[in-house]
């Protein structure tokens, strides 16, 4: 894992990132969460240099660590995350801008939801296209069913700029971990950014199966019996913690550090 500095520089002023300010415990959340960004972009569930990622720092400021506005995902690194406060405004020197609407959205989460540490919002093909259907995710898939019961539902207001909507967002989200955002995208909140990213990884999926399934037609889905969608979640709870988790996140590590290293740095 590199430790140096990282220069950056905004036109001739350069930036140099001090490792010295900020504890362990930051530096691996730092980590941990451009991992996941690059894997995002991996998956293809990147939007640009758009939708954010997000993870809470430890401590009563309730500072948070989001992209910087106009990096690729798959460039971010542990050392270029920006860290704000509640008011958006960057805590550390840096070159970089902060995407408004980002700030909106995890702002109230991050805020309020007490184990919301990690939050993720995609603006993927297929979360999109089930977030435009008006019966949301159906239980057609078994990535779906192990959800069941932990999908909330948040109508579209525009871009998310009017700080006011974080109530509502909030209000909307309650105790779940997965949100459809109505004509917008995907929004999963976990413990850690593993425990984020594996729920985005199943919603994202769950999406895409229901996507191809009903390009033959609603009518000739096939649904299950009554009961099995939320037997079937309750399974499969484990794999949202630790067991999953611990299983999962590593491999998806190694998956970066063959394809695209250097998001430790």
């Amino acid at each position: 894992m590199s430790t140096n500095p990282i220069m950056r520089t905004e036109g001739s002023e350069a930036v140099e990132f001090d490792r010295s300010l900020i504890t362990d415990e930051e530096w691996d959340i730092r980590v941990q969460l451009a991992a996941t960004y690059r894997l995002v972009a991996h998956y293809g569930w990147d939007d640009l240099v758009f939708t954010h990622l997000s993870a809470r720092v430890p401590g009563p400021e309730h500072h948070f660590l989001i992209n910087p506005y106009g990096l690729t995902f798959d460039e971010i690194t542990a050392s270029s995350l920006v860290k704000i406060d509640l008011e958006g405004k960057p805590v550390l020197p840096t070159p970089y801008p902060v995407n408004a609407a980002g700030f909106t959205i995890h702002s109230a989460v991050h805020t309020h939801a007490e184990d919301a540490n990690a939050v993720i919002h995609t603006h993927s093909d297929d979360g999109v296209a089930v977030s435009a259907q008006s019966h949301g995710l159906l239980p057609i898939s078994q990535t779906a069913m192990i959800m069941d019961g932990d999908i909330a539902y948040h109508d579209y207001e525009g871009v998310a700029l009017d700080l006011d909507e974080r109530e509502r967002l909030l209000a909307d989200l309650g105790d779940k971990h997965n949100m459809i955002l109505r004509n917008h995208g995907l929004l999963t909140v976990g413990k850690t950014c593993a425990d984020a990213f594996l729920r985005l990884y199943y919603l994202e999926r769950a999406c895409t199966y229901q996507i191809k399934a009903l390009s033959a037609g609603y009518d000739n889905l096939n649904m299950p019996n009554q009961g099995v969608p939320e037997h079937t979640a309750g399974q499969v709870q484990w794999t949202f913690n630790t067991g999953g988790n611990s299983i999962a996140w590593p491999a998806l590590l190694r998956i970066l550090d063959r394809t695209n290293p250097g998001y430790d740095a």
